[in-house]
């Protein structure tokens, strides 16, 4: 959304950053947004329509947000009722969570930050230790983990480095859920209501059914956590794209005294 989509001044900050302190910043997410998303636009021109493309995405964007809630208060110590929707998911979180022994404190989940210095804020999903290494955890229900999180991260690991003076590193904790043929072990996910298959590599001896022939097991989650502990080079990475965010809506920045 440019500057121009935005009706006042009001609306304008309330969607695009956060107040501190007496201070508006705007949001890592909003920034991180003017980066160019290929793939995003391939599904779009892949949809019979706009507004399909649209509702599925919008749909899929609920559906992450619901696993996210969960997530949260699981970290914050409850143990909510989870939705049949999303309990593999979940459910594959709680397990990660006890196998591997990820430490967490409620106290710094979901908690507002800030960079005073380069003037942003954000919210991260907790600090957490794992595996002897204390660092930011940011939690994501994309099918993949893509590179525009390390952006993300990296801004946070900048605003919380003088904090925290044992802050190492971070990672992306991917929740995900699909079911898988068992006769050709393709993989479907159903995420925002748009089925999408994924064929297995062939194999000796393993047949590749037909779209019309698969066997679908239950539905089962996933969970996928990968460390990026070189948060530097993303963070010049970052206040490049924050520039670019500021040069973009440069007339609304100027308007509510930002810049």
């Amino acid at each position: 959304m440019g500057f121009s989509e935005y009706k006042n001044e009001g609306e304008f900050k309330e969607k695009s950053g956060y107040e501190i302190n007496g201070s508006w910043y705007p949001r890592v997410t909003k920034i991180v947004e003017i980066k160019a998303k290929p793939a995003l636009y391939r599904y779009y021109a892949a949809a019979s329509s706009f507004e399909t493309a649209e509702a599925a995405t919008k749909k899929s964007a609920e559906e992450g947000t619901l696993v996210h809630e969960y997530a949260e208060k699981i970290l914050l110590g409850e143990s909510p009722e989870i939705p049949e929707s999303i309990k593999p998911s979940v459910s594959a979180f709680v397990d990660f969570l006890n196998r591997k022994h990820i430490q967490t404190d409620p106290e710094f989940v979901e908690r507002r930050i800030f960079n005073k210095t380069h003037r942003y804020a954000g919210t991260i999903d907790a600090l957490a230790l794992i595996g002897g290494k204390f660092g930011v955890l940011d939690i994501k229900t994309s099918q993949a983990i893509y590179r525009d999180y390390d952006l993300q991260t990296s801004a946070y690991m900048d605003a919380l480095s003088s904090e925290f003076k044992n802050l190492e590193t971070r990672w992306i904790l991917r929740i995900d859920q699909t079911r898988v043929c068992v006769r050709c072990v393709a993989t479907l996910r159903e995420k925002g209501g748009n089925a999408k298959i994924r064929r297995a590599w062939p194999s000796y001896g393993v047949r590749t059914c037909a779209d019309t022939e698969h066997a679908w097991g239950e539905t089962k989650g996933i969970i996928e956590l990968k460390e990026f502990p070189n948060w530097r080079p993303d963070f010049e990475a970052f206040l490049g794209a924050k520039k670019l965010w500021e040069w973009e809506n440069e007339p609304m920045l100027k308007k509510i005294g930002y810049i």
